[in-house]
């Protein structure tokens, strides 16, 4: 198996090729297609969760689509904007959230589709989210990668990673903590993460890949994936108590990359 990091590389260094690998294939590319030329005629929550192929584009689109049952919910959702009373700021999770901001019928009614962000932005979210699926199918670690690097960005607070698995899973292995760690008191989780981490590193692009980079090492130690010797030998990486430590090249080589044009 190709390392989690050689994957994460690979891709993100040829973003849009990818995605348009992703976006020709049938099945994916005959989705886009109906939900291109059906959301705009959409002009309410209830609609939107009455057409299911409507409905489980968009919530895949935002890594909700194990949620497509869900439709009283994310009918409330939907009607109830992203005030701080509404559900979606109640739940508190990121995906609902940015639905919900995209998908906001509270606020701009029946003129809520024809916004550019409903008519392209969830097209490439989606396109993002299945290529990331995709890699999940043989490297869990690969698509974990590839959807921190383009959240990242959007976490807040620790409660966005605490209400995100995948979020979460990325960052408890990148700190060497043991899965068991996710099952302690909630606020004392926040506090362990608030001292571990400086959100603002995952606002610049430099760290963030360092910060990946780290996870991917652990991660394929962890999961026995024998390409992670040779990512460990490319780079100088070395473990010591669970904590990895990079060598100047890495660093440097690492920061050197330009990254995430697709997705900034």
């Amino acid at each position: 198996m190709t390392s989690t990091l050689t994957t994460f590389l690979s891709i993100s260094n040829n973003y849009s090729k990818w995605t348009e690998i992703t976006a020709a294939e049938p099945s994916v590319a005959s989705q886009t297609e109906y939900y291109k030329a059906n959301i705009g005629n959409i002009t309410s929550a209830d609609e939107l969760v009455g057409d299911y192929k409507l409905f489980s584009y968009a919530l895949t689109a935002y890594g909700l689509g194990d949620e497509v049952y869900a439709k009283a919910l994310y009918k409330k959702v939907l009607s109830e904007g992203t005030d701080k009373g509404s559900l979606s700021s109640k739940l508190g999770k990121l995906g609902v959230t940015e639905l919900a901001k995209t998908f906001n019928f509270e606020e701009n009614g029946t003129s809520t589709t024809t916004s550019d962000a409903v008519q392209n932005d969830v097209v490439d979210l989606y396109l993002a989210q299945t290529l990331e699926e995709k890699q999940g199918e043989t490297n869990e670690g690969a698509q974990m990668a590839l959807y921190f690097y383009r959240n990242a960005s959007k976490i807040d607070s620790v409660y966005d990673i605490l209400a995100d698995k995948t979020l979460l899973k990325t960052v408890y292995t990148a700190l060497g903590l043991s899965e068991y760690t996710a099952a302690m008191n909630i606020d004392k989780q926040a506090s362990l993460l608030s001292k571990a981490l400086d959100l603002n590193d995952f606002k610049d692009p430099q760290k963030l890949t360092s910060f990946i980079a780290k996870f991917s090492t652990l991660y394929d130690s962890e999961n026995n994936n024998t390409a992670s010797d040779y990512v460990s030998a490319l780079f100088g990486t070395s473990s010591s108590n669970g904590v990895v430590s990079f060598s100047v090249d890495l660093l440097s080589s690492v920061q050197g990359l330009s990254l995430g044009g697709a997705w900034r």
